[in-house]
């Protein structure tokens, strides 16, 4: 884009009529309604597409966080030209609102001052006070509530089978996954003058139809899905369900999807065709200020993690199956060029608060930046197999993003070049010269990894590697770390509690692996089922979806246990971890050798706490187990990342 170009646009996207009126804006095209603040930064929904769509030539006004409680907020840019775009935010209102044991959070980082301004269930609360004020006028709703809700779901926060979100929305179109395109296509074609029940054939979008209209046509090519009716009450048509339209969520190969519902049938296009790499450069080039909106007094805190990040690429193979990425960015990745990167941490030196230090450079996986796979373009994504780095059609040659970092840190002004989206270490090189530069210029004291178990049968229903592949990586890691002392780094495990498959045994053997490497950390991610992930169409139905084969699901008291047992050493899960160890048939890790995970608790002829797990029976202090090392870590995670790392 040049500089002319760049011009065109506002400084920020205007949120009142006051600076419409500025920007010769008595009208707008489109109005973006968002659960989160404005933040004019490319990692934050409704700057970018809003940013897109100013690029497409519509103007564009934000409302952020209007007060669902009255009309004010939603009249005060008045009625668009075209349509409303709706989004709950960057992340669904339910995961944003509450822990994974349904309390609610005290606060929310997507607000000025961290303070929650946004309803549960935003997109839908949105909608209907939208559509009251507005009955004639198009809404479009999008974002990833939207987008991973736009079949029948399990919804964890009311533990039920809802329909999807556009059976209940009175809002004309879903768009689901990256909405560049379509957000435009749907801007050009209702200014043609279409209306907005035309919209049926665009490519990442889902309408609604009538139950008689729909068994009147012909059917063929579509791929039905067992009813909502059927899905909320057998679990076994929930699972055929959940993996019939998983295997559409290709681009390339994908069909359209039906699901009835009492009221309705709810369609489901084939996914947006991947961006080319001129179009990701043009879009993550537009001039965004990396700010807050100047009308906000107290800062936004998600910014401040993400403010000097670059995104590199976007898609990810790697299918974990605690991750919705495969139906939101898809697994087929999209990189944009070494050249428009350099150019965007170029202007981002020039702007205030820059201090030399790019916080991240990828995507939702940083290392898989400019791998490709033949099949691709052609074929799409292989429906039966998951990608990794050992298959033949796969260019998973790092060399390319190592000449992204470097390039980067050619960049007058640019002092360090950090990675915080977090690495696959299975797809790294054999060779360490790759594994030496990421560790010794791109990572500070802590390198983040997410191996998330090492039981065969938990890693397998994952999608994740196996132990035998982290352990390699780990010896690798611990071999560079030889004789340093001062500048010494550590590994920061992310691990999972409370994934179906998982028993309590099993909890028990990560925990010992744990123990005997040192990888103990104090925050451990406890898993939360939520929307249109394989594990939870695990959790809900107990089964594997694609083999209908049972699977355990801990619940209740078992997945607190679960979760303590990660955190053994924590005094306040003691009861929790000597109950989970007696469960699992482990009695001998309970007592004060080197080996158990916990002390023996009260005994009845002392009333006396027996010695911690690190200390010797003769009470002269903690003796640390032979193999482990001092390595305190702590998960940590930038907002711009779901609770897995990846960026959303």
């Amino acid at each position: 884009m040049t500089a002319a170009e760049n011009r065109r646009q506002p400084r920020h996207l205007p949120i009142s009529m006051d600076e419409a009126e500025t920007l010769g804006i008595g009208r707008f095209d489109v109005i973006i309604v968002s659960g989160d603040a404005y933040v004019d930064h490319p990692a934050f929904g409704a700057a970018l597409l809003g940013r897109v769509l100013w690029d497409a030539g519509y103007s564009v006004g934000i409302v952020a966080q209007p007060d669902w409680r009255h009309d004010e907020d939603f009249l005060r840019l008045g009625r668009p030209r075209l349509f409303f775009a709706v989004s709950a935010g960057n992340v669904d209102s339910m995961v944003n609102n509450f822990t994974p044991n349904k309390k609610r959070r005290a606060g929310d980082v997507y607000s000025p001052g961290g303070r929650p301004r946004r309803p549960d269930r935003a997109t839908l609360v949105y909608t209907d006070r939208l559509h009251a004020l507005f009955p004639d006028t198009p809404i479009v709703i999008g974002g990833i509530e939207a987008s991973l809700r736009r079949f029948a779901h399990y919804d964890y926060w009311s533990d039920a089978v809802r329909q999807s979100i556009l059976a209940d929305a009175p809002a004309d179109l879903l768009v689901y996954g990256m909405g560049e395109r379509q957000v435009t296509e749907i801007a050009r074609r209702l200014a043609a003058g279409e209306s907005a029940s035309a919209l049926t054939g665009i490519r990442g979008t889902v309408h609604r139809t009538e139950v008689r209209a729909w068994r009147e046509r012909d059917q063929e090519g579509f791929v039905v899905l067992p009813g909502y009716a059927e899905v909320k009450e057998d679990r076994y048509a929930y699972a055929r369900a959940f993996a019939a339209h998983y295997r559409e969520q290709d681009p390339v190969r994908g069909r359209s999807v039906a699901q009835p519902h009492p009221k309705t049938v709810i369609i489901q296009n084939p996914p947006a065709l991947p961006l080319a790499t001129s179009e990701l450069d043009r879009i993550y080039e537009l001039p965004y200020t990396r700010e807050a909106h100047p009308s906000y007094t107290e800062p936004v805190p998600a910014l401040e993690p993400v403010r000097w990040s670059v995104t590199s690429h976007r898609g990810c193979f790697g299918s974990c199956s605690f991750c919705a990425l495969t139906h939101h960015q898809g697994r087929i990745v999209q990189s944009r060029s070494i050249d428009s990167v350099v150019r965007e941490v170029e202007r981002m030196t020039a702007m205030p608060g820059f201090r030399g230090i790019v916080q991240d450079v990828g995507g939702p996986t940083a290392n898989m930046y400019g791998m490709v796979c033949s099949r691709w373009e052609q074929e799409g994504a292989c429906a039966e197999r998951l990608c990794n780095g050992a298959c033949r059609t796969l260019d998973a040659d790092a060399a390319r993003y190592r000449r992204l970092l470097e390039r980067v840190l050619e960049v007058p002004g640019v002092k360090r070049v950090f990675i915080g989206s977090g690495i696959r270490y299975d797809l790294l090189p054999e060779d360490d010269a790759f594994l030496a530069d990421l560790c010794g210029r791109h990572v500070s004291g802590h390198l983040k990894v997410a191996p998330e178990h090492v039981a065969r049968r938990v890693v397998d229903l994952m999608h994740k590697p196996r132990k035998e592949v982290f352990e390699r990586f780990r010896e690798r890691f611990e071999r560079l770390q030889a004789g340093k002392k001062k500048k010494r780094q550590y590994l920061v495990p992310y691990f999972i509690s409370g994934h179906p498959g998982c028993t309590v045994a099993e909890m028990v053997e990560l925990a010992e692996y744990i123990r005997d490497t040192g990888l103990y950390t104090e925050q451990v991610q406890d898993f939360t089922p939520t929307p249109m992930s394989v594990s939870t169409a695990m959790y809900h139905s107990g089964l594997d979806p694609f083999s209908l084969q049972p699977v355990h699901v801990p619940k209740g008291r078992e997945k607190r246990i679960q979760r303590a047992l990660l955190q053994y050493r924590d005094p306040k899960n003691a009861a929790l971890v000597r109950e989970g160890l007696r469960m699992a048939g482990r009695p001998d890790l309970i007592g004060s050798g080197w080996a158990c995970l916990v002390g023996g608790g009260r005994t009845e002829d002392t009333g006396r706490e027996s010695g911690s797990p690190l200390q010797e029976k003769s009470g002269h202090g903690a003796r640390r187990h032979p193999r482990s090392r001092d390595a305190q870590t702590e998960r940590h995670r930038h907002p711009g990342q779901d609770e897995h790392g990846h960026r959303k």
